[in-house]
């Protein structure tokens, strides 16, 4: 798969939830960080790290939200493994109906048609709030600087 195939499968699948087969987008050695989320940056570095991550976000999500990848723009570089792909995850609180919108900014590296490298500038705040979860931001911006975060 080229970058922007490998870009739309994985926007497609974590709006899709299709979380089970995720990981296998990604090298089995990749470097995989997410440098606006408020817990931390915890980088994931390996198949088996995406798989976990994946599982994860599935309790999440869960049924509180559905969405889909709109507004997507990719813009190629120089270097042909590298994409950078604007768009947002629109969407619709399922017990609300309230629409919600989160921009994101995927800087990839496609090496043989698998991620080897990946950063992740995504609204964490916008998506937070639209799954009721913005205590639990609360509660971690409430720590102190160069307090362990919580995940």
């Amino acid at each position: 798969m080229t970058p922007e195939e490998v870009f739309l499968a994985v926007a497609r699948g974590v709006s899709n939830r299709e979380y089970d087969d995720l990981h296998e987008l990604y090298a089995e050695q990749t470097d995989v960080r997410h440098p606006m989320n408020p817990f931390g940056d915890h980088p994931l570095l390996s198949r088996e790290a995406l798989r976990e991550h994946f599982a994860s976000a599935a309790s999440l999500v869960g049924d509180v939200v559905r969405f889909e990848p709109v507004g997507i723009r990719i813009h190629h570089t120089s270097d042909p493994e590298v994409i950078v792909a604007e768009f947002s995850y629109a969407g619709t609180v399922t017990a609300t109906g309230a629409p919600f919108s989160v921009p994101g900014i995927f800087v990839l590296r496609v090496r043989d048609g698998l991620i080897v490298e990946s950063r992740d500038y995504i609204d964490h705040v916008a998506m937070m709030r639209a799954r009721g979860q913005v205590e639990k931001l609360i509660d971690v911006l409430r720590e102190p600087v160069g307090a362990p975060a919580a995940s």
